[in-house]
């Protein structure tokens, strides 16, 4: 099994951006979590992408097509606003899980849509980094039940 982690705009400046609702810890400790994280859940291999440009993520998703077997994906700021990794989601029909480091619903009222969620089977939120370990275990479980 093959898993894809993709990270929207900002999350590369983990341990930097508002650390009281991030935590402290850095895009490479993200990075690192998520190869143990998979390998634990029964993953032969992961990717972690990150980008800041809504087009290159939605390229990503496209080219994960045939590649991996799930993505787990955190939009970022583009969970409240982008269509286009909505529908890219959905036109592959990977199953995905979306995570959110900070508790979304607490937050502020636009952080209260996501459009990503409607493609996904999923969502975690406010766990922090061990979300996306959470995440990877939902996913590897799902795609051993569904196989």
């Amino acid at each position: 099994m093959k898993a894809l982690v993709i990270n929207g705009p900002n999350i590369n400046m983990l341990g930097i951006r508002e650390p009281g609702i991030y935590g402290s810890e850095s895009y490479e400790t993200l990075v690192a979590l998520c190869a143990r994280a998979a390998t634990e859940a029964g993953f032969d291999e992961v990717e972690c992408f990150q980008s800041n440009h809504e087009g290159a993520i939605v390229d990503k998703i496209q080219e994960a097509m045939g590649v991996y077997d799930g993505i787990v994906i955190n939009p970022a700021a583009y969970t409240h606003t982008s269509v286009a990794i909505l529908d890219a989601l959905k036109a592959v029909s990977i199953p995905a899980v979306e995570v959110h480091i900070s508790a979304v619903e607490e937050r502020e009222d636009f952080r209260q849509v996501s459009y990503a969620r409607l493609a996904c089977f999923a969502t975690i939120t406010g766990e922090g980094l061990e979300g996306y370990r959470h995440g990877l275990k939902l996913l590897a479980k799902h795609l051993r039940t569904d196989a």
